[in-house]
């Protein structure tokens, strides 16, 4: 494939020496010197995109490919409030669109293992449940959406549990949680790629389950694979349609 890498920071980087070794070609490789270079005749080169940028240029990435009819793997985080305008705006215009908070493996099984306990655990009211993720200081959205994803799939199985609320530690946070909200703890720490933890707790004990990024290549590897797997399909996607769960 014709790779078009939207975002060139460590990650960008790591995705394209991935790319490379499948025998992919990189195109376009936009950052922040380049972005003039970042339009529909440059994109139209690409037979798919790979925005790993940053939030603030996610959505506008997003409609340039859609623009160009290139189909885009997105790997940015923080756009999620305009999930559904985007979504349909990709189905009405017949492009394609694959995103996802996290396109590692190892965390797209914790997600399905996160929703398997988070059911098993209606049985026992004694445990009480939130999430904690640690990420480098360079991390710009807070919580991250890997940890997003998680305490939405606690949401979905756990039926005491409406929504989540994000307390960034180390900033003014006053909220009291209630019992219907999933907190999601979030530190910021250097040199950390990422790490969750779910952890169930009662007066008598702790049940946890954990995800330790050792370094970003997970998650680059990751977008490849889904870059892949997009070939000669059409609509719209999450990471979870590339895995088979049973």
């Amino acid at each position: 494939m014709k790779i078009a890498l939207l975002g060139y920071g460590k990650m960008g980087q790591i995705i394209e020496r991935f790319a490379l070794e499948r025998g992919h070609e990189v195109v376009l490789k936009i950052n922040s010197s380049n972005l003039d270079e970042l339009n529909v005749s440059n994109l139209s080169k690409a037979d798919v995109a790979i925005d790993f940028s940053v939030p603030d240029a996610a959505i506008a990435n997003i409609y340039l490919c859609f623009a160009a009819n290139v189909p885009i793997v997105v790997g940015s985080t923080g756009w999620y409030g305009q999930l559904q305008e985007v979504k349909n705006e990709c189905l009405s215009s017949n492009n394609t669109l694959l995103y996802g908070s996290n396109f590692s493996i190892g965390v797209n099984i914790f997600f399905h293992i996160n929703q398997i306990l988070a059911k098993v655990m209606n049985n026992f009211p004694a445990y009480d449940v939130q999430v904690e993720e640690i990420h480098h200081t360079q991390k710009l959205d807070s919580p991250s959406g890997t940890a997003m994803t998680i305490a939405e799939g606690i949401i979905d199985a756990l039926d005491s549990k409406k929504e989540w609320v994000n307390e960034l530690v180390g900033s003014p946070f006053e909220d009291v949680i209630k019992k219907d909200q999933v907190l999601i703890e979030s530190h910021r720490i250097e040199h950390v790629p990422g790490t969750h933890t779910v952890v169930y707790s009662s007066e008598v004990d702790d049940i946890e389950i954990k995800h330790t990024a050792h370094n970003r290549a997970g998650f680059a590897l990751g977008a490849v694979v889904a870059a892949e797997w997009l070939q000669n399909k059409q609509g719209f996607y999450n990471i979870a349609d590339i895995f088979n769960f049973k």
